[in-house]
């Protein structure tokens, strides 16, 4: 118990006072890391698959990603809302608290992973055609589903269980477990698709193996180090103060990916009209532009702990401080990606899939992926701070912003008015309206927040 005390109290200290370079050292870069892994995992399937030569095998993979997103945006549900809750609860020392917040996320993964198959496996043929797969690319599309929904409830456990223990600042073993999943899953893909010619099965094969090892990984720090945490059914607690948090402080970002992945469907149904070319084309662009994203993403929610502990303590000047600089360094990290993968244009989408038609069209889609990259860290700061700070309501209403309340409006009336380039730019202009939207917000709330501390 000293051992364990010792080790949080470590932690806890970085989070209160250590300086923001060792903040960003321990936090941000594991969580960049995880959050590359992540891309890693689904370029990984589409470059190996984009060997064979076959757009309609890249097409299925990409028409299948929404739902492979929904059952991430659950994870994220119990996951990041675990975390948060976590980090609150660690501001206000209640350990107590701690352990039945963990159990229930971890469990409720479990039955969510277990639902999710029973759904859709009876349901796989409708599915695909809400999809947007045809005669062409209905097949792959099942192959690679059916694999996906039977290693649901391990897939769930691991998007949950490492978003948990990056609470009191374990980002570095949460990188760990993701790194471990990605090595096995780049080394399976070729054997699985092209040396055994099992196709875009063996694609789905080899991520829920890759799932499998991470979590294998996950369950030896829980029982090592991992103490302040618990998985135990002895933990799992129903109640409405553990229950509460977790699902209204997970929520924000949930909703934001499902919503996404509801999004990526009417988006893959719209560009099933240009053929299954324009669908890879998209596809090649959209995991490229990942690399940006998904690095602005993961210095914001890398740095979630130290903004909820600090808010939750009170520590209103380092809390400001924190966030200031999260920002400047997530806006420099979005635009100097950005440059070079406008540089490195044609042999990054080379490398995926050599055909002149997706070459074409995908230097078009990266163009408009990539030039929104400055605005990706004023946006995604503005959703972790709120969602951070347990403004959940608000959170919610920020991050449904990119994803759906300007998204789609903006996708169809420019799908009507300029075709299938309409598609490919809809998403440009609805993330620069949003980021503006969402520091207009922000910068109100927190004001108002300052506010009422100095009366206080």
């Amino acid at each position: 118990m000293a051992k364990e005390k010792k080790v949080s109290n470590t932690n806890e200290e970085m989070l209160r006072s250590g300086p923001f370079r060792t903040l960003v050292g321990r936090l941000c870069v594991p969580a960049v890391l995880i959050m590359l892994v992540m891309v890693l995992y689904h370029m990984a399937d589409v470059f190996f698959i984009g060997q064979t030569g076959d757009p309609n095998k890249v097409a299925a993979v990409t028409l299948a990603s929404p739902m492979f997103s929904i059952l991430s945006g659950l994870g994220v549900l119990l996951g990041n809302g675990g975390c948060t809750a976590i980090s609150l609860a660690l501001g206000k020392g209640e350990y107590g608290r701690i352990r039945k917040i963990s159990a229930f996320s971890v469990w409720g993964a479990i039955v969510i992973g277990l639902v999710f198959l029973g759904v859709v496996l009876p349901l796989m043929n409708p599915i695909c055609s809400l999809l947007g797969a045809n005669e062409e690319t209905r097949g792959f599309t099942a192959e690679y589903l059916r694999v996906i929904a039977i290693g649901a409830p391990v897939i769930m456990l691991t998007n949950v269980v490492p978003a948990l223990i990056r609470a009191d600042g374990s980002t570095t073993d949460s990188m760990i477990g993701n790194m471990l999943g990605t090595v096995l899953n780049i080394a399976l893909d070729p054997l699985l698709i092209s040396v055994l010619g099992m196709g875009v099965s063996g694609a789905a094969i080899a991520t829920v193996a890759a799932n499998a090892v991470s979590l294998c990984y996950y369950i030896y720090f829980l029982r090592t180090k991992g103490k302040i945490y618990s998985a135990s059914p002895k933990d799992l607690s129903l109640k409405k103060d553990v229950i509460r948090p977790v699902i209204s402080l997970g929520l924000p970002m949930s909703c934001a990916t499902v919503l996404g992945s509801v999004s990526g469907t009417i988006v893959n149904n719209l560009m099933m009209q240009y053929g299954s070319v324009a669908v890879a084309g998209q596809s090649v662009a959209g995991r490229i532009a990942q690399m940006i994203s998904m690095t602005v993403m993961g210095i914001c929610m890398g740095m979630q702990p130290a903004i909820s502990f600090n808010y939750s303590s009170k520590n209103h000047k380092r809390l400001t401080e924190i966030l200031a600089k999260t920002t400047g360094l997530a806006v420099i990290a979005g635009t100097v990606l950005s440059l070079l993968c406008l540089l490195f244009r044609d042999p990054l989408l080379n490398a995926f899939l050599d055909n002149p038609e997706v070459l074409e069209i995908g230097r078009v889609c990266l163009l408009a992926s990539i030039v929104i990259g400055p605005f990706l860290g004023f946006y995604q700061i503005c959703t972790t701070y709120l969602q951070a700070s347990g403004k959940s309501t608000r959170a919610v209403i920020v991050s449904l912003l990119e994803k759906g309340i300007f998204y789609i409006p903006v996708l169809f009336l420019m799908s009507w008015i300029f075709g299938m380039y309409g598609i490919i730019y809809s998403a440009t202009v609805t993330t620069v309206l949003s980021a503006v939207v969402a520091l207009i917000f922000c910068y109100k709330d927190y004001r108002n927040e300052l506010k009422d501390l100095r009366e206080w």
